[in-house]
């Protein structure tokens, strides 16, 4: 008779996971899970509150990731390391994607929804969001007046002002095409980085000359990720209108901000424009 073959031994699995841990458990330990779920507190018995204030928060710590990513982009661009840039940027885009969903919550508010709990913010807005405004300083878009609201605050004044003076982003995407041998003006390359990067047509035609040649090229990819940037940004502008426009029209935003109308100025503005405007020269 034939020998019949056994399966190779298999060790027993537990049915549970383990449950029993001598303090808190190493997932708490590692996300602070606790610390993030009590940190609401709501100012009003609306219940709509909570949903704004959670939303709200979720922004934050989607912020602090898209500036790490694009921090690390930077850094990786001043080492010639245009792969490592990229994998940055193309990971920014899935979080600003993830970021532009939260407006999903909000986007619907009625004027009624909104007002029922909007004297809670008081003078608060997200104007005053110290990290979003380092975001901003990443895309060029710098104001020395912007530190102000933060000057009761020392670590976020300073870390502020420290990406004030620093190159933005797109200043370290510009200084490596000159390095690549575009023909960009020193008055590019050594304008005042404190302040609000301008359109520059040689800058433009340098990326003319980039989108016209090798599509596969190191140089192009990189420009597609920005752009993929540049128009995930101009969503959550477009999307921060039109949740505010719903929720209160044209009044003055909370603050003091001009509400919609900054807004719509904001909406306006391309980010890292000669990318776009380039492309009317291909």
């Amino acid at each position: 008779m034939s020998q019949q073959a056994h399966p190779p031994f298999e060790a027993a699995e537990p049915e549970t996971p383990n449950l029993d841990f001598a303090g808190t458990t190493p997932y708490e330990d590692y996300v602070k899970a606790d610390v993030l779920t009590h940190l609401q507190h709501t100012l009003s018995d609306d219940p709509g509150e909570l949903v704004f204030l959670v939303t709200t928060q979720v922004m934050e710590l989607w912020f602090t990731v898209i500036v790490h990513e694009w921090e690390t982009a930077a850094q990786a661009l001043r080492s010639e390391d245009v792969p490592t840039a990229i994998a940055a940027l193309k990971r920014s885009v899935r979080e600003l994607e993830a970021l532009n969903a939260s407006w999903k919550p909000l986007g619907q508010l009625t004027p009624a929804q909104f007002n029922s709990y909007r004297s809670a913010l008081g003078e608060g807005s997200g104007f005053q969001s110290a990290m979003y405004r380092r975001l901003e300083f990443l895309l060029g878009e710098k104001s020395a007046s912007m530190l102000v609201p933060h000057r009761g605050a020392p670590r976020a004044h300073a870390e502020l002002e420290k990406a004030l003076h620093e190159p933005s982003l797109y200043d370290e995407v510009v200084r490596l095409l000159a390095r690549r041998g575009h023909p960009v003006p020193a008055s590019v390359l050594r304008r005042d980085v404190t302040q609000r990067y301008e359109h520059s047509d040689a800058v433009e035609a340098a990326w003319a000359e980039i989108y016209s040649g090798d599509q596969d090229g190191e140089l192009a990819r990189l420009g597609e990720a920005l752009s993929d940037v540049a128009e995930l940004v101009w969503r959550w502008r477009n999307d921060h209108l039109v949740a505010t426009r719903r929720a209160m029209g044209a009044k003055t935003g909370t603050g003091g901000s001009a509400g919609v109308a900054w807004l719509e100025k904001r909406a306006r503005k391309n980010v890292f424009p000669e990318l776009w405007t380039a492309r009317s020269h291909v």
